[in-house]
């Protein structure tokens, strides 16, 4: 690969031939930190073009006084928590830029060594169930700990889908309470479940979103009534990060006689979540978004005066008061939030979550809240500092960190086109979405939308 060295003629920054007219405004406006900025080692090559992407590695290798003139540019002089030291946490922030964690979140340390302890077992002992079994118990403690929830009130379940299918079927249509009241801003997993379960008696009602906004709460008030047995509502629309007051749709339910399902999975490890103080019946999420966990686990919260109460139809062995009965003609019930597991739990997962979630809780999820509140509102002001327009609400303090860059060509493209510029961010609908994390810099804000503005035909 050949060289792609910056060099400065005359106060003014040139570079060869080889290098990408998107990446030369990038080096420009960076220029008081050309130290950093040899593409000796570039990261990745554009196939058609030839274009080529900035070192990272050495865009990120700033000394302290770099990262306070960051911080300092937008009115912070660090987050409540040493940001340098989570970056050299995650290897791959070396060579990239990770803005789609309301999508996939990266690889830690903690997680890989989690993951690897998983795997020593395997070839240690071929199997330890009694060790395995501590993960999946330490990785329920560790939700409950985000939540404000007991650790017998969690289940795990193999997806979010799995999680609500379990609880659906386990709430009792009572003659005069069949409805199930959905907001439009719902994940579209969780409809699904529910109009399943229409040819069995559920009447499925929707609070639609407007112009891309969930609804407000006056189109809830309308729609839920004496005859609801159940309100869902995403804590976070996953299209553009806007967010719903969930407590007090809570409320709302309540005073109909409804139960509340929220669906928190784009705002966990980047919002406070209370479950007590929200007052919230059932609530679900996965792990590999902003929890920094992987694929394949999730978990149920079910307050605890519900369970005796339900008995799931979508059930197994592990859902029993003794899984280790082995009668396939008994069928009963374990007496906590356990009597929503199916299987064998996803034990893999269950290492990295745990290890995921410890990080989030350790580092503090007020602290991330806050650091991810100022850098949405840097992406706001950038982004209108370049033309490019924001989908959802204009305040970033009414999203969950998530800002939603709208794309009027195709938003996947752009998406694979960023990725081979070393910028991760995740294409919905008509947007290119970008998520800033714990770990995130606004130099890592910055270099993204120098990318991406070219891409949407910005100035």
């Amino acid at each position: 690969m050949k060289s792609c060295r910056s060099t400065q003629e005359s106060g003014t920054w040139t570079l060869p031939w080889s290098c990408s007219p998107l990446i030369a405004p990038v080096v420009a406006r960076h220029a008081p930190f050309a130290r950093f900025l040899r593409c000796e080692t570039a990261l990745v090559r554009h196939d058609m073009a030839g274009l080529r992407a900035l070192n990272l590695a050495e865009i990120h290798a700033s000394d302290s006084a770099g990262v306070d003139l960051q911080a300092a540019r937008i009115g912070c002089m660090t987050p409540g928590y040493d940001l340098a030291a989570c970056r050299r946490e995650i290897p791959v922030l070396q060579r990239l830029i990770p803005l789609a964690n309301c999508s996939h979140s990266p690889l830690t340390t903690a997680t890989r060594r989690a993951l690897d302890n998983y795997r020593d077992s395997l070839d240690r002992d071929v199997m330890d169930w009694d060790a395995w079994m501590e993960q999946v118990d330490g990785a329920k403690c560790e939700f409950a700990a985000l939540i404000n929830a007991d650790p017998d009130e969690i289940a795990m379940a193999s997806s979010v889908t799995a999680a609500v299918a379990s609880l659906a079927s386990a709430l009792p249509l009572r003659a005069g309470r069949r409805r199930v009241v959905l907001s439009g801003a719902e994940f579209p997993t969780v409809g699904h479940v529910w109009l399943a379960l229409e040819p069995g008696g559920v009447a499925v009602d929707w609070v639609p979103m407007v112009e891309g906004m969930p609804p407000a709460l006056e189109e809830f008030q309308k729609a839920v009534d004496e005859r609801t047995l159940l309100v869902g509502a995403a804590h976070a629309y996953y299209g553009n990060g806007a967010m719903q007051d969930v407590a007090a749709i809570a409320r709302l339910a309540h005073r109909q006689g409804a139960l509340i399902l929220v669906d928190a999975y784009q705002t966990l490890g980047i919002q406070p979540v209370d479950v007590r103080a929200m007052d919230i019946d059932f609530l679900v999420s996965g792990c590999h978004k902003f929890l920094m966990g992987i694929p394949g686990i999730a978990f149920l919260y079910v307050r605890r005066q519900l369970i005796p109460r339900m008995y799931p139809t979508l059930t197994g062995w592990f859902g029993r008061a003794d899984i280790f009965a082995f009668d396939p003609a008994l069928l009963d019930w374990a007496p906590d939030a356990r009597r929503f597991e199916m299987a064998t739990p996803p034990v893999a997962a269950a290492y990295a979550a745990r290890a995921g979630m410890a990080l989030i809780r350790q580092t503090g999820v007020a602290a991330i809240q806050e650091w991810v509140l100022e850098l949405s509102r840097l992406l706001s002001t950038e982004c209108q500092a370049r033309g490019l327009a924001i989908a959802g609400p204009p305040d970033p303090g009414a999203r969950n960190g998530v800002t939603a860059v709208t794309c009027p060509s195709d938003a996947g493209k752009v998406e694979e086109r960023l990725r081979d510029l070393g910028v991760l961010a995740a294409a919905r609908g008509e947007a290119i979405r970008l998520a800033p994390h714990y770990f995130t810099t606004p130099r890592d804000l910055t270099l993204a939308l120098d990318a991406l503005a070219p891409l949407l035909g910005a100035p």
